[in-house]
């Protein structure tokens, strides 16, 4: 089969290539794959730098979700069979930027009718982070006011139309004209784009100087200092993760005058640790696609062959919304 491999550690575009590859072979509890779509995420391009948590051996194919219809089983395998349209997670180093990817059973599940092929690629990860970190880590309430950075990413527009779901008011913070439109497309109620307007005193004028309950921070660094502006009394600084490259220091003595939390969510835990959740989760993001409330936002759907490009522009912060590999673009 064809797919992207990475030989060697560096820039997504310089070191990625497209290659011919053996296909995989299915292990107790695993699937084979025809791969329908797989977008890009931030740790496919992290990890093609090494920089991120996971690091697979070298050579790998990045590609860490994806869409896919089975067409091998493994053993050990119930629930799924050869001709089903799935969504989840990768097996590295078989990930979705090929013709055929690995998953295991237990990270995969079918996937919602009500989806494309390229929606349903990219329901898994952002989503499920997202529905994770305003449910259960945040514990947001219906009225309450949500402050989401990077808005029209993949992460944040997922938590945008989940803010909207509970019933939450939503200001949305971009980098541009475009991605502030692409914010109030998603729904947000106010958008603040930050080269031109300092969002926290955008986010005090609209509350009346309380503050947003939850901050919503896939960007960290000075954001998340800033963030700590805005917070109202009893709110949750939802850590995310630090796209913006910097970890900033958490200044406790802060969080003890204004009563605020600082929460953490390593979504990916919840695999390991409550794999019930999971499979819940999913359930829920099923019913609300189904709805009409959530629907992944695609910008761009790329060929095979350009994949590494789509990898570098997402890595460069110059994409919105999802940019996803799409087997049925010719090219």
């Amino acid at each position: 089969m064809r797919a992207w491999q990475v030989a060697e550690l560096g820039e997504p575009a310089k070191v990625m290539r497209l290659v011919e590859v053996a296909d995989p072979d299915p292990g107790p509890g695993q699937l084979v794959v025809k791969v329908l779509a797989s977008p890009a995420n931030f740790p496919d391009a992290l990890m093609c730098r090494g920089l991120y948590q996971v690091k697979p051996d070298l050579p790998f194919t990045p590609g860490v979700e994806l869409c896919g219809e089975v067409v091998a089983t493994g053993g050990e395998v119930a629930g799924f069979r050869v001709g089903d349209r799935v969504l989840g997670g990768a097996v590295l180093p078989f990930g979705g930027f090929g013709e055929l990817a690995l998953m295991d059973v237990a990270t995969t599940f079918p996937a919602p009718a009500s989806l494309n092929d390229a929606q349903a690629a990219s329901l898994y990860i952002g989503y499920q982070t997202g529905w994770f970190g305003l449910h259960r880590r945040s514990a947001i309430r219906e009225g309450e006011t949500l402050l989401v950075h990077a808005a029209a990413g993949g992460v944040g527009s997922a938590a945008i139309q989940l803010g909207k779901a509970a019933g939450a008011r939503v200001i949305g913070v971009v980098g541009g004209p475009e991605k502030a439109a692409v914010a109030r497309q998603l729904g947000a109620d106010v958008v603040v784009d930050r080269h031109e307007a300092d969002f926290v005193e955008v986010v005090k004028a609209e509350t009346r100087g309380r503050g947003a309950d939850v901050v919503y921070d896939p960007v960290g660094g000075e954001t998340y200092a800033r963030s700590t502006k805005c917070v109202a009394f009893e709110g949750r600084i939802l850590v995310v993760g630090f796209a913006g490259g910097d970890i900033q220091s958490a200044a406790l003595n802060h969080a003890l005058v204004k009563n605020y939390s600082i929460v953490g969510l390593h979504w990916g835990l919840y695999n390991s640790y409550d794999p019930p959740a999971v499979r819940e989760c999913h359930r829920v993001l099923t019913a609300l696609a189904d709805r009409c409330l959530i629907a992944p936002l695609v910008s761009k759907r790329l060929p095979l062959a350009e994949v590494a490009a789509g990898v570098q522009h997402l890595a460069d912060g110059a994409t919105v919304g999802r940019v996803v590999y799409d087997a049925g673009v010719p090219g």
